[in-house]
C-alpha cells in the first residue's frame, strides 16, 4: 500500500520492518517519541521486538489530545536540538494520533525536515492519523489549526500494540473505519456493520483493518494535499470536529472517534435531506452510535456554539461551512453546503432520533 511519501503496511516482525529505516544512520541519530502512556505500555514491547532501536534517544510528552500544542512541539524540538539531531536523523513516533500528528509536525519542521516513521499504537492512529501525511497541532482551541502535509517515510502497523487498548479507544478508532467504508462501497459498509463490536476480536479485525487503510490510501494517493478528492475523508468531521472542540471546554472531553461517529450521524442525515442518501443507512448509523457510543451529549442551548466552531473548519471557503456528503455508500459529493436550518435539523435528529 503506497502513500504519497512512504508506505503503510501491516507488520508482525518489527525488527525487520524498522531496520531499513534505522541502519546507516549516524550514531546517536535515532529518536523515539512517546507519550506517558505509550512509554509505559508500548515502549518495552517495541524494544523487545526491535533490537535496532535499543540505545535510541527517547523523548516523552504528556498524553492526551489537549497536549498536542505548540508548547509540546517546542519540547520535542528542544530535545532534538539538545541531543544533536540533524537532518540525517530519524524520529520514530510511537503512539496514537496525538503522537503521530505532533511527531510528524516536529520532524517535518525541525531543520526544515528530518525523516520520521509512524508506529501507531491505537486503532484510531493506525486507520487514520498515522497515514496520509497530515501533521499538526491544536491552536486556540481549534483542532489541527497549525500543521503541514509531510508524509512519513513509513507507517508500520503492528496489531499487537492494540492489545493495550480499552474498549473505549478501540471504538474510537472503529468510527473512522465506518467512515472509510461509507466512502468506498456498499460492500465495505456492510462489512463493518457485520463486525462484532461486543467481542472486538483482533485477529478478525486485522484483515478488515488492512482493507480499510487501503481505502484511505487510494484516496490520498490521488490527492495528497487535499485539493479535491481527499476532502472525501472529511466525512463526519465538519460536525465531528465541532463536537470534539466544544467538549474540550467541559470536564469530560469526547474521544475523537466518538465525536466523528455523531458527526457521521449528522452528515448522513444531511446527505439524506440534500442528496437522498437512504434513510435506512441513516438509521443504521444512528443505531450503531446509540448502541456503542453513548447518547448524544449536546443540548439545543449549545447549538450556536457548535455552529460557530464549524465556521472555523479548515475546509470552509470564506464563511461558508463546507461538507462532504453521500448520495449513497461510495457515491461521494465534496464541497457541499447547507442552510442554518438544515444544520439545526441535523443536530435535532442526533439528539432526538
Amino acid at each position: 500500500m503506497q502513500t504519497d511519501g512512504g508506505h503503510t503496511r501491516m507488520c508482525d516482525d518489527l525488527q525487520a520492518a524498522l531496520l531499513p529505516w534505522v541502519e546507516g544512520r549516524p550514531a546517536g541519530q535515532v529518536f523515539v517519541l512517546a507519550d506517558e502512556h505509550t512509554h509505559a505500555l508500548c515502549l518495552p514491547r517495541l524494544l523487545e521486538r526491535a533490537e535496532c532501536l535499543r540505545g535510541a534517544h527517547v523523548v516523552t510528552v504528556p498524553a492526551g489530545d489537549e497536549h498536542k500544542t505548540l508548547d509540546a512541539a517546542t519540547r520535542v524540538w528542544r530535545y532534538l536540538s539538545e541531543h544533536g539531531a540533524t537532518r540525517a536523523s530519524l524520529l520514530v513516533n510511537l503512539g496514537g494520533g496525538m503522537v503521530t500528528d505532533l511527531g510528524g509536525f516536529a520532524a517535518s519542521t525541525f531543520k526544515r525536515g528530518m525523516d520520521y516513521v509512524n508506529l501507531p499504537t491505537t486503532l484510531l492512529g493506525a486507520v487514520d492519523a498515522a497515514t496520509g501525511g497530515k501533521t499538526g497541532v491544536n491552536f486556540l482551541g481549534l483542532k489541527n489549526e497549525i500543521g503541514v502535509f509531510a508524509p512519513a517515510r513509513a507507517v508500520l502497523v503492528h496489531v499487537d500494540f492494540l492489545r493495550t487498548l480499552d474498549g473505549r479507544n478501540l471504538l474510537s478508532g472503529f468510527a473512522e473505519m465506518v467512515k472509510h467504508a461509507l466512502l468506498d462501497s456498499r460492500e465495505a459498509w456492510a462489512e463493518v456493520l457485520r463486525f462484532d463490536l461486543e467481542r472486538f476480536d483482533l485477529p478478525a479485525l486485522k484483515p478488515l483493518l488492512g482493507r480499510n487503510i487501503a481505502i484511505k490510501e487510494r484516496i490520498v494517493a490521488q490527492d495528497p494535499t487535499e485539493r479535491g478528492l481527499r476532502k472525501a475523508l472529511n466525512l463526519g468531521h465538519t460536525f465531528g470536529h465541532a463536537f470534539e472542540s466544544l467538549s474540550y471546554r467541559t470536564p469530560h472531553p469526547l474521544p475523537h472517534g466518538y465525536a466523528v461517529m455523531w458527526g457521521l450521524v449528522c452528515e448522513a442525515y444531511l446527505s439524506h435531506v440534500r442528496l437522498g442518501f437512504p434513510a435506512s443507512d441513516v438509521q443504521a448509523l444512528l443505531r450503531l452510535a446509540k448502541a456503542h457510543y453513548g447518547g448524544f451529549d449536546f443540548t439545543c442551548t449549545q447549538y450556536d456554539a457548535l455552529l460557530e466552531l464549524m465556521t472555523h473548519d479548515k475546509k470552509n471557503r470564506s464563511q461558508t461551512i463546507n461538507f462532504t456528503l453521500l448520495a449513497a455508500a461510495g457515491d461521494v459529493r465534496i464541497d457541499q453546503t447547507a442552510s442554518k436550518e438544515e444544520m439545526l435539523e441535523c443536530l435535532d435528529y442526533a439528539r432526538e432520533g
